[in-house]
């Protein structure tokens, strides 16, 4: 029996498991371990969803107990099940593996894609902070404003109590609410839903995938980081980043994903220079001369609310873009600059709690606040670290409506960016054949048969 360790983060590792080891009896998974999300580790996969070959569940350890696990445990194989490295990065934590003397391996799409009855579009990326979130909102809009009803099976997020979040379904801001989601949860979930899709998330995508295609007509798969899609895909889109021109040929699964990829979307150029631009161009084409390319931008617009000419800002931006996304900065720093802001004020000596301990983990960071709120201590942390800043406003450039989270004495102006495509072709365009298809079901048994 060959005895495994999953290295994760709270998704990809559990979906690996599910879909790979669960039924395996071949093979005894002793443990997974977590990274990148602060208090994840020291839980248990409970047995539910382990199965019945695991009747006292799976330990779930810090990374940093790695090679000890290998050498008490005599792990054969180690299962990298996480994303968001840089190639190099990989291969480090591999020579870690190969040195305490276990095999190093990772899970294709083969092994670990589920096959939808559905249509599915996957909305993937190179890096974290790409510009995933607006473009399967752009592309739930048109697909709802065609008359269909659209499930977004959104990347799993399963920090919280691993037995109820099995299987998730989100229709409303309240249903959304009852779950005591992270922010991070709320950034994914809130603005599909009032637009009009239902969300679908969890830990079992297997059974997450039977709920969702049994309601809707298409599914829209809205990858975290820059995870490769837990289901198969009829349309995988693709988006880069020039602000980090290099990446998508420089982490992992990032490039994978380039390489697989249908449409790529080159985002942002409004605030990329021209060379980047190129430089992305010139990547997408050597490696994928195939795909569809689609040039875009999303611009940054500002709610009503105190002017930001000459005041001191505090600019809160979206956490994981900041943290394992690498961004020095987000939409609400570029709608400070927009506003005039007299100053971008540097949260570091306000900071309290576990917020504190972010800025130590992640030395790049500057004159933002990442919103970051993995439990209800780090949200307060949060909160009064925001409350204890001088400043005039808050700029909140995250996608939730922060003031709906947390209590402030500062006013708070909120952010919105959406995807806009410059020329053609266009998502729509791309789209078009796929709905048609779906809007002739015979047409499309014979397609996908």
């Amino acid at each position: 029996m060959r005895r495994v360790v999953i290295m994760g983060a709270g998704g990809r590792d559990f979906h690996d498991f599910n879909t790979v080891y669960r039924e395996d009896s071949s093979v005894r998974v002793v443990a997974f371990t977590a990274s990148q999300i602060p208090g994840i580790a020291d839980r248990v996969y409970p047995p539910s969803l382990a199965g019945p070959l695991y009747p006292e569940g799976i330990p779930i350890r810090p990374e940093e107990d790695l090679v000890d696990i290998i050498r008490a445990e005599a792990i054969d194989t180690v299962v990298l099940s996480y994303s968001d490295l840089r190639h190099e990065d990989v291969m480090h934590k591999g020579s870690r593996v190969l040195a305490a003397g276990a095999d190093f391996t990772l899970l294709g799409p083969q092994a670990t894609m589920l096959e939808a009855s559905k249509p599915v579009i996957a909305v993937t990326a190179v890096r974290t902070g790409c510009g995933k979130s607006p473009t399967s909102r752009k592309i739930g809009s048109l697909l709802v404003g065609s008359g269909l009803r659209v499930g977004l099976v959104r990347h799993a997020m399963p920090y919280g109590e691993l037995e109820t979040m099995r299987v998730q379904r989100f229709t409303s801001l309240e249903e959304i609410d009852a779950t005591h989601p992270t922010l991070e949860e709320r950034e994914e979930y809130e603005v599909p839903v009032s637009m009009g899709m239902t969300v679908f998330a969890g830990v079992d995508y297997a059974a997450v995938l039977e709920l969702a295609q049994a309601e809707c007509d298409v599914l829209v798969w809205d990858g975290g980081n820059n995870d490769l899609p837990f289901v198969r895909p009829d349309l995988h889109i693709v988006v880069t980043d020039p602000l980090r021109a290099g990446d998508e040929v420089a982490y992992h699964p990032g490039e994978a994903n380039l390489l697989r990829a249908d449409v790529v979307v080159i985002n942002k150029i409004g605030s990329a220079d021209r060379a980047a631009v190129a430089e992305v161009l010139e990547h997408v084409e050597s490696l994928n001369p195939l795909a569809t390319v689609i040039i875009a931008h999303s611009p940054v617009t500002l709610e009503p609310g105190p002017s930001l000419e000459g005041k001191r800002v505090l600019v809160v931006e979206d956490g994981p873009t900041l943290t394992h996304g690498g961004m020095a900065f987000g939409a609400g720093t570029v709608a400070a600059l927009q506003g005039a802001a007299g100053e971008l004020v540097d949260p570091r000596p306000y900071a309290q709690g576990a917020i504190r301990d972010v800025f130590a983990a992640y030395p790049h960071l500057g004159n933002v606040l990442p919103a970051m709120g993995y439990g209800d201590e780090m949200l307060r942390d949060l909160e009064a670290t925001i409350d204890a800043a001088d400043v005039d406003v808050v700029i909140a450039g995250t996608p939730i409506d922060l003031a709906h989270v947390i209590t402030t004495r500062h006013p708070v102006r909120r952010t919105r960016y959406e995807l806009q495509e410059v020329g053609r072709p266009t998502l729509s365009d791309v789209l078009a054949p796929l709905i048609r298809l779906v809007h002739r079901p015979a047409g499309l048994v014979e397609q996908r048969s």
